[in-house]
């Protein structure tokens, strides 16, 4: 993750929003479908409920009705009517629709391995309907049965061979599994069968259409999205990191950043903005308080110089500079302690009290032989104070010739 870390800001932000909304595009779409899906098996469910209803009620109706014209006319037999209905439907329609039964008097109404399964269990009162789908050599198809049950108008023909009317006993023998139906039996089930395979094509077509919508849709989002948090977090947070990176490589704390709200970017800007201005009062007031010490520096009467804690001198006024016999820029940069007889004494010594936490006066005012620039030692009264400066340690020699007062060498 190296290499997403060293992104910038703006590419990550594309990077996630993308993927967030791919992630809730693919969602999006796998739910659609699944509940498109759904609905259309469901609907196709009550289709076949329909079917096979009517079936039924025409088939109830026409044992209700007729006497004993079935007797002349074999086409208004109850069963051989609901037959020719579910033929007609069959070839007038994609779906297959056909009465089935464990006592099928015709081949054609014997049951395959999935109706007779179900029809066993509408026999042992398992359940009123069902539907599944099951996959075959031409794709998967939506099964659907609904049980019929032996009505007591049903019991006039197929009841007690001996009280059937002659025209059945003449079609069924004695002893056919015609007979002896009880009211309330299962007697067989109506079966419809409904290919899926066309149903998912143009599910899948107007999947297609929808995804193509939602693909644009969500693209538009997107871009919009990005545009807008570009504008109001992306840009103003670059900003800032740009001024930063000015201030840091410039020094120079006069930037400004535009507010334009009071949100928490607004806020960011406002605090970037108020700190600039801290640090430029604070570096003005550095520089002005620099200024003066270096005046004063120079207007001192006593030679005076300022070096770090290793004794790297940095700053000096004209009387050290005549003393030593350098120029100014000769002796910045020198070796303080270079210039002090056992100057490493010297230094040590400093070391010690700096390193115990002493400030101001860290070394009491004493005697030291300093080179001067006749090459020859001449005594001198020195002073020493230390500050802290922008995290780091100076120390302040103020040094007065005592060559007419004798010497007192350490």
């Amino acid at each position: 993750m190296t290499w997403f870390i060293n992104l910038g800001i703006t590419t990550k932000f594309t990077i996630i929003l993308t993927f967030c909304m791919v992630g809730l595009f693919i969602f999006g779409a796998l739910y659609g479908y699944q509940r498109q899906q759904k609905l259309i098996i469901m609907g196709e469910v009550d289709n076949a409920r329909i079917i096979a209803r009517q079936i039924i009620e025409a088939r109830e109706y026409m044992s209700l009705v007729l006497t004993d014209e079935a007797s002349h006319n074999y086409n208004l037999i109850p069963q051989v009517v609901a037959t020719r209905i579910a033929q007609r439907i069959t070839r007038s329609s994609s779906y297959y629709v056909r009465q089935v039964s464990l006592r099928f008097r015709n081949p054609a109404n014997r049951p395959d391995p999935y109706e007779e399964r179900e029809l066993k269990g509408f026999a042992d009162g398992a359940t009123r309907e069902t539907f599944q789908i099951i996959r075959g050599p031409k794709g998967e198809s939506l099964r659907y049965l609904l049980p019929m049950m032996a009505e007591k108008s049903c019991l006039e023909c197929h009841g007690r061979y001996e009280s059937a009317p002659l025209f059945v006993q003449q079609l069924f023998p004695k002893g056919h599994p015609s007979y002896n139906y009880r009211p309330g039996e299962i007697i067989g089930a109506v079966s419809v069968t409904i290919p899926l395979a066309e149903l998912y094509r143009a599910m899948t077509l107007n999947l297609r259409h929808d995804l193509i919508i939602r693909g644009g849709m969500f693209l538009l989002v997107l871009l919009v999205m990005g545009y807008i948090i570009h504008q109001a977090v992306i840009n103003p947070i670059s900003l800032v990191a740009r001024s930063i990176t000015r201030v840091a490589r410039t020094g120079n704390f006069s930037d400004r950043i535009p507010q334009r709200g009071h949100d928490e970017v607004g806020q960011l800007i406002a605090a970037f903005n108020e700190m600039m201005a801290e640090l430029e009062r604070k570096t003005e007031q550095s520089r002005e308080s620099e200024e003066r010490y270096r005046n004063f520096i120079r207007m001192a009467r006593s030679a005076v110089m300022t070096f770090m804690e290793d004794g790297k001198i940095v700053i000096s006024n004209e009387k050290a500079e005549r003393l030593v016999g350098k120029s100014r820029q000769e002796i910045i940069g020198e070796d303080f302690y270079h210039f002090i007889e056992n100057g490493a004494r010297l230094k040590g010594t400093i070391g010690s009290r700096l390193a115990a936490g002493e400030e101001g006066m860290i070394v009491e005012t004493r005697e030291y032989r300093i080179l001067s620039a006749s090459g020859g030692w001449r005594p001198f009264e020195i002073a020493l104070s230390a500050s802290r400066t922008e995290g780091k340690t100076l120390i302040t020699a103020i040094l007065r010739d005592i060559s007419d007062q004798g010497s007192r060498r350490i």
